[in-house]
C-alpha cells in the first residue's frame, strides 16, 4: 500500500511540473498585449472610419457632399491626434 501511494504522490508531481511549464511556455510564446486596448480599438475604427469617407469622395460629384466628407475627415484626423497624444 505504501508503493501505490508514493506512486500517486510522484505521478501527481510529475503533472505539476508539466502543468506549470506548459504555463511558462504558454507566457514566453504569447504575443505582447496592447498596452491599451481600448486605444487600440478606437485608433482602428477612426482609420477604418477614415478609409470609409476617402472612398466615399472618390465617388462623390456633389461638391457639397464633398466639403462635408472633407469635414469629416478633417475631425477623424483631429480624434486620432487627441486619442495618440
Amino acid at each position: 500500500m505504501g508503493d501505490s501511494g508514493e506512486g500517486l504522490i510522484d505521478a501527481e508531481a510529475r503533472i505539476q511540473e508539466r502543468m506549470e511549464e506548459l504555463e511558462r511556455e504558454r507566457q514566453r510564446t504569447q504575443p505582447k498585449v496592447a498596452k491599451d486596448p481600448e486605444k487600440e480599438r478606437t485608433l482602428e475604427s477612426l482609420r477604418l472610419a477614415r478609409l470609409e469617407l476617402q472612398s466615399q469622395a472618390a465617388l462623390t460629384t456633389n461638391e457639397r457632399r464633398r466639403a462635408q466628407i472633407a469635414q469629416a475627415v478633417a475631425e477623424i484626423d483631429r480624434r486620432v491626434s487627441a486619442v495618440g497624444a
